[in-house]
């Protein structure tokens, strides 16, 4: 008799356990019975696929803002590759560099990351193309010279290359050198020790700019 008399009050008491257990959880999703929330959502801040951008601070660096009238200089990839971020860059040479390294680089290690607005596009399949297509690159020389050719690439034509070849995804029209600011005395001189008197006008260009203004593209993270 004395167990079913305290029997209803111990189940009682478990079943209240219980509902208010699973109203915190549903309530208070950073408790400590869910796990670290704060991780996951630091991690996903990324997304296989991600542009980013960052101002750099060498003399050609400077030269290219200059000349297209914005803060960035540089840009690159993000790729999940074995579940760590990396970005596909092209410096000397084109290499695949850890996400917290890249970031060091730029000038008070600031950053701004740009997705598709579209985020369907790059299923599994297109990102895997993508980074297949991204290996012949993987070594090439940096090209100083701003040549519309495979030989050597930069890190904006790096980006637009591996999107409209792999993907499908044109970014932003391509401009000619000569559609940039090419007066101030800093772009002349680079200009000059780089071509001489053959500044190539009408070669094929995109800078790191005409990516980041693309349409079709929207700002996930700012640290600007």
């Amino acid at each position: 008799m004395k167990i079913k008399k305290y029997l209803f009050p111990i189940i009682t008491f478990f079943l209240s356990f219980g509902c208010a257990l699973f109203v915190a959880i549903k309530v208070f999703p950073n408790n400590p019975f869910t796990g670290n929330k704060e991780e996951k959502t630091t991690v996903s801040k990324f997304k296989d696929g991600d542009l980013i951008f960052q101002t750099s601070e060498s003399k050609q660096c400077e030269t290219v803002r200059i000349a297209t009238n914005s803060k960035f200089s540089h840009c690159g990839i993000i790729y999940d590759i074995n579940g760590k971020w990396f970005v596909f860059e092209a410096v000397q040479p084109v290499k695949l560099t850890p996400l917290e390294d890249w970031i060091k680089h730029g000038k008070d290690s600031k950053y701004v990351v740009k997705r598709l607005k579209d985020e369907s596009t790059l299923s599994l399949q297109v990102l895997q193309k993508m980074k297949d297509y991204s290996q012949q690159f993987d070594g090439k020389e940096y090209d100083a010279y701003f040549e519309w050719t495979d030989n050597r690439i930069y890190c904006s034509e790096l980006i637009w290359k591996i999107y409209k070849n792999a993907a499908g995804i044109e970014l932003s029209k391509l401009k000619e050198l000569k559609d940039f600011n090419l007066q101030d005395p800093k772009v002349q001189k680079i200009l000059k020790e780089r071509y001489g008197n053959n500044i190539p006008l009408e070669e094929k260009v995109v800078a790191p700019s005409d990516l980041a203004d693309s349409n079709l593209l929207k700002t996930v993270t700012d640290t600007y």
